[in-house]
C-alpha cells in the first residue's frame, strides 16, 4: 500500500540491471510512492539486462553512462535535469564490481590493475557522481544521496576480497562529502549496509550461499531482502530523515550487533561433535583419500 512518501520528488537511480537488483526494487517503490525517476547504467549493462522494461513500467527514460567517466556523468546530470525540467531530490548509487572476484584472484594474490578498477567502479564512481552533481548544482536543497554498502567494510568476511576495501572507501566518501554538501546545500549523504543479498553482482562473491545462511542464523530478524532494503532507502529519500547524514546505517536484521546466536551456536556445536568423531577415528589427522 502506498503512502505517497515521495510525492513530488524526483530522483536519479544508478545500477538497476534486472529484477534481482536492489536498485530495481528502489525504482519500483519510489514510483509507487509518488516519485519521478531517471534510470542509468552502462551501455553494456543496458544491453545485457532488462532495464528498458523497468523504464517502461516507471514511465521514464534510461540514460547510458559509465559512472567512472566524468564526461558521461556530466552528460547524465544534464539529461536528467532536462527530463525533469530542473533539479532533482535524491540519488541512489548501487554499483559494485570486482574483476579480481570475477577472475578468482584471492586477496593475497590480487592483480593490482584489477584492484584499481574495483575501487574506481565500486567507490570512486560515488565520489565522481557526487562531485559532478554538486558542480552542476543538480540536487535540490535538503536532497538525499544514498549508496549501498556491506559490513565487510568494518569486518573481515572470507571471500569478499577487495570489495571490502571498496566498501570502506565508499563509506569514507559519504562522510567526507556529506560534510561539504550538507554545509553548503543541506544535502545529506548516507550509506546503507545491507544483508548479503542474491543480486547479480553479489553472486560472484565466494561462498555467498553459505554467507547468507550464516547471516540468517545470526540475525534475530533474519536477513533483509532486496524489497526490505528498498523500503528502507525510501525513508532516507523522504523528508522524515532530513537531519540524518554522514552515517553508515545497518539494515541487516540485527546481524551487525550480534556476537553469537542460539541457532548459530547449535550449528557450531554439531560441527564440533562431528569433528571430534573424525579426530578420534583418525588421531593423526590422516583421513582416507588424503595424502
Amino acid at each position: 500500500m502506498s503512502s505517497q512518501l515521495l510525492k513530488g520528488k524526483k530522483g536519479l537511480i544508478f545500477g538497476a540491471l534486472n529484477e534481482q537488483s536492489i536498485a530495481w526494487k528502489v525504482a519500483e517503490r519510489a514510483v509507487e510512492e509518488g516519485a519521478e525517476i531517471v534510470l542509468t547504467n552502462t551501455a553494456v549493462s543496458i544491453r545485457m539486462g532488462t532495464i528498458s522494461q523497468l523504464a517502461e513500467k516507471c514511465n521514464t527514460i534510461v540514460v547510458p553512462a559509465d559512472a567512472t567517466s566524468v564526461e558521461d556523468l556530466e552528460n547524465l546530470m544534464d539529461k536528467t535535469m532536462e527530463h525533469f525540467g530542473g533539479k532533482f531530490d535524491f540519488m541512489l548509487h548501487s554499483i559494485g564490481m570486482s574483476p579480481n572476484v570475477r577472475k578468482g584472484r584471492t586477496y593475497d594474490d590480487l592483480d593490482y590493475n584489477f584492484l584499481t578498477k574495483t575501487l574506481d567502479i565500486s567507490a570512486i564512481s560515488f565520489h565522481k557522481a557526487i562531485q559532478v552533481a554538486r558542480k552542476k548544482d543538480a540536487i535540490n536543497d535538503w536532497g538525499s544521496i544514498v549508496a549501498l554498502s556491506y559490513i565487510a567494510a568494518q569486518r573481515t568476511l572470507y571471500g569478499y576480497n577487495d570489495m571490502a576495501d571498496a566498501k570502506a572507501l565508499l563509506e569514507s566518501i559519504a562522510r567526507s562529502f556529506g560534510y561539504i554538501y550538507g554545509r553548503e546545500k543541506h544535502v545529506r549523504i548516507n550509506t546503507v549496509s545491507q544483508s548479503p543479498t542474491p543480486t547479480t553482482a553479489g553472486s560472484g562473491v565466494m561462498g555467498l550461499g553459505d554467507l547468507m545462511s550464516f547471516a540468517e542464523s545470526m540475525s534475530p530478524l533474519g536477513n533483509a531482502s532486496a524489497e526490505d532494503c528498498a523500503n528502507y532507502v525510501l525513508t532516507l529519500f523522504s523528508d522524515f530523515t532530513r537531519k540524518v547524514t554522514m552515517q553508515n546505517l545497518y539494515h541487516d536484521g540485527g546481524f551487525s550487533s550480534m556476537g553469537m546466536s542460539h541457532r548459530a551456536m547449535k550449528t557450531y556445536e554439531t560441527g564440533m561433535r562431528f569433528d571430534d568423531v573424525h579426530d578420534h577415528q583418525y588421531p593423526f589427522g590422516h583421513k582416507e583419500g588424503q595424502e
